[in-house]
């Protein structure tokens, strides 16, 4: 072992959450991603979900804005298309040992049509969720409190899971007084989310990044009568992000990230029947960049579908598989 130990107090962590508001022919939801880096150690992805736990007692302040631009194919005004999904989300986590660490999210969304079209924007459901880390050396092991950097590039491992509160509008009325559920801010139940991770730093500079999770959510009866169970989410997502700089005299490092997030959507389901033009299967590519300066993290990305499979292509304008482009911006702060 090297003499030069790592402690988990010098790493940024970037929470990860479920959320939030979709429907038919409506971008579902903005989804955040956990990592950890410092100046040496494994490097942290902006979209998939690293695994690292927070230090014992320490904070961690966070915040996303996934910015989804919608390509239009109708240029008829009077017949008005998606034109963009704004997600916000604000986050505080808390490290409770250093294996264990808890969050709370309160996401803000915006959904807006071209003109003439019904935009919705508010504040939706909070989520709460807690994550366990491991890893494996010699055998499985929860996370220690310190490690030094031959104990970075073991194999390591999260489990989370986690639920929304119904603490949104789920009946929150558009501008002409109609609900519709592509565009309320909430789900009218809990929905539950679930994972695991796989990190390992493969050299002094690379590492590689693996993430399968879960939403599934509940049948809920909005003020006018419509029934609506959204679709099962299944997510695959792989990274390698890379080193590119470091400087020790002032506390800044810089890392290159290469994403897939593979999303499996399934279809929703309305009155007892199959929604038309919901559901489907998309691949995503990523590039983004993330740095670090003292206790912060910044990340940026640009997300791009670069494969589909929808089940009703020509209808899904404006829902995930159909974004001309992703931007995504990261902010944390350890504390």
């Amino acid at each position: 072992m090297k003499a030069l130990t790592f402690t988990q107090p010098l790493s940024l962590f970037c929470a990860s959450a479920c959320l939030l508001a979709g429907a038919p022919a409506w971008a579902h939801h903005g989804v955040a991603s956990l990592g950890a880096a410092a100046l040496e150690g494994p490097g942290a992805p902006v979209e998939t979900s690293s695994s690292a736990t927070l230090p014992q007692g320490a904070w961690l302040a966070y915040l996303k804005v996934d910015h989804a631009k919608s390509k239009t194919f109708d240029p008829d005004p009077a017949n008005p298309e998606g034109d963009y999904n704004q997600y916000w989300m604000l986050g505080l986590g808390y490290g409770f040992t250093p294996w264990l660490s808890g969050y709370i999210f309160q996401p803000y969304n915006i959904k807006k049509d071209e003109p003439g079209g019904l935009n919705s924007r508010g504040f939706t459901d909070l989520s709460l969720m807690g994550v366990v880390g491991f890893k494996y050396d010699d055998g499985f092991m929860r996370v220690p409190a310190n490690e030094s950097l031959d104990d970075l590039m073991d194999w390591h491992f999260t489990a989370y899971a986690g639920a929304t509160l119904p603490s949104g509008d789920a009946d929150h009325r558009l501008g002409d007084g109609s609900i519709d559920p592509g565009k309320s801010l909430g789900f009218g139940k809990s929905s539950f989310i679930y994972g695991l991770t796989a990190t390992k730093q493969i050299s002094d500079d690379a590492t590689v990044v693996f993430e399968a999770g879960q939403i599934r959510f509940q049948t809920y009866t909005y003020d006018d009568g419509t029934r609506v169970r959204f679709g099962t989410e299944n997510r695959l997502n792989a990274a390698y992000t890379h080193r590119l700089m470091a400087n020790p005299e002032t506390r800044f490092r810089l890392d290159g990230n290469l994403e897939l997030n593979y999303l499996g959507l399934g279809r929703d389901v309305e009155n007892g029947i199959g929604a038309e033009a919901t559901g489907g299967e998309m691949l995503y590519a990523v590039v983004g960049a993330r740095a670090y300066k003292d206790n912060l993290s910044l990340g940026l990305a640009l997300k791009k579908p670069i494969w589909t499979d929808l089940k009703e292509d020509d209808l899904q304008q404006g829902a995930e598989g159909k974004e001309k482009y992703r931007l995504i911006l990261t902010l944390s702060a350890l504390f």
